[in-house]
């Protein structure tokens, strides 16, 4: 049986909803939902697909990097966004990350996130190469 590692990014809704921003079972690394919210709840790129795809990112990034995993260890990408007319900015950022990796990705348009600042919510899956 394979540890489970919890990881947080500090998130003010982590302890609200009982979760974790990612979960390392193993070789795999599940990075949940995640928003362009900082660990004291500011929003970054208000009204900005783009930056806003970047900020998630970058915070993927960090998470990964606790677990021992890193974007090139990313295998599936999930992005939901508010309005699928702003795509093409979310796939810029998303190409910045992963043109060379070129993971699975899916991008779809929902109606709303938890914060209605909130454009872009991004959750990946990581496979650790051994």
């Amino acid at each position: 049986m394979s540890t489970r590692v919890n990881i947080s990014s500090g998130s003010p809704w982590e302890p609200v909803v009982g979760f974790s921003r990612a979960v390392k079972i193993g070789n795999q690394v599940f990075v949940a939902g995640t928003v362009a919210v900082d660990a004291e709840g500011t929003i970054h790129g208000i009204g900005d697909y783009y930056e806003q795809t970047k900020y998630i990112f970058q915070k993927m990034e960090r998470a990964l990097k606790e677990a021992g995993a890193s974007l090139n260890d990313v295998v599936r990408t999930r992005m939901f966004v508010v309005d699928i007319k702003n795509w093409e900015a979310v796939a810029k950022a998303h190409a910045e990350f992963f043109k060379e990796i070129r993971p699975a990705a899916t991008m779809v348009e929902i109606s709303k996130l938890i914060d209605e600042r909130c454009l872009v919510e991004i959750e990946v899956d990581a496979v650790i190469e051994k």
